[in-house]
């Protein structure tokens, strides 16, 4: 059971861990206060988006329509970069069970909390909004392996918020072992926690032999005092972007620039507009067969 970190005290817990840390603008005021409690909190929950970027990065900030945001306190994308999103209540874990909260609590389950049998809207469910920071990693859900920069900046997002509470890796869970709606997010729990226990048993700034902190893979837009980028700089930023491709064969997975992949959105939009002419067409043809039948039935 603890108070809260204040905004300060999280994105200094996240940086001296080695994240690579960006402020979304307003994140500091940006939570669910009168919509229900907020804290005391007892540990962090891992999520995976079900999406891929930019979009989902925007659902977490902005919510859906049936789930205002924030739905999470941070965003992790692929590069391994944390976007920090929120600050207080989030939407982000619903309802839950309240075995496993006792579990967190008491850090005193072996490799896994009990197995959940609440969800959000179930007789009895405990609201994990109340209760725990939430990570929303940027990632399909399809079985895939998580790139190595994304998933260590989990690890390193999960710990730095368990060190600053004095908290074990046993606070550490997924959506899925506080639902049992949920699948995410789609990597093994307990070795997960292994991995948040290595890093608690050293200082925040280690590093691991062959491990380096999350580091973007693609660039981003610098910035100018005032924190404004230039034009030139967010051009740059953009057709420097790497892009998968398409038309690529499936699992090959390449990555083309950004020119690229607007010149086969171009080619697929004249293919797709003539598909369109193509069937109304059709329409126009069947329509005119419609009007001769009609003629032809009310002459009868």
């Amino acid at each position: 059971m603890a108070t809260p970190l204040t905004a300060d005290q999280m994105l200094a817990a996240l940086k001296a861990e080695g994240l690579r840390v960006v402020e979304h603008p307003g994140w500091r005021t940006h939570n669910r206060a009168g919509h229900g409690a907020w804290g005391p909190v007892h540990g962090v929950m891992i999520h995976h988006t079900g999406g891929s970027a930019p979009s989902d990065a925007e659902i977490v900030w902005s919510g859906r329509s049936d789930l205002p945001g924030p739905c999470a306190h941070a965003y992790l994308a692929k590069d391994g970069t944390v976007t920090l999103m929120g600050n207080g209540r989030a939407n982000h874990a619903g309802g839950g069970d309240g075995n496993v909260l006792q579990a967190v609590i008491d850090e005193s389950y072996s490799t896994r909390p009990p197995a959940p049998h609440k969800h959000e809207g179930s007789s009895g469910a405990v609201d994990g909004n109340a209760r725990f920071y939430g990570l929303e990693c940027s990632e399909l859900g399809k079985g895939t392996a998580w790139p190595t920069a994304q998933y260590d900046a989990a690890v390193r997002w999960a710990a730095a918020i368990l060190r600053a509470h004095g908290w074990t890796e046993k606070s550490a869970i997924g959506h899925k072992e506080w639902s049992d709606w949920k699948p995410d997010p789609t990597f093994d729990m307990p070795t997960f926690r292994a991995a948040v226990a290595a890093r608690l048993a050293h200082p925040a700034s280690w590093n691991p032999s062959g491990s380096t902190p999350a580091k973007p893979t693609t660039p981003s837009a610098p910035t100018t005092e005032d924190g404004m980028p230039t034009a030139k700089e967010i051009a740059d930023a953009v057709w420097k972007y790497p892009l998968v491709s398409p038309t690529a064969p499936k699992g090959s997975d390449p990555n083309r620039a950004a020119g690229t992949f607007v010149r086969w959105q171009d080619q697929h939009h004249a293919e797709l507009l003539a598909r369109l002419d193509q069937q109304a067409a059709r329409i126009e043809h069947l329509a005119a067969q419609v009007d001769r039948l009609i003629a032809a039935n009310t002459k009868a």
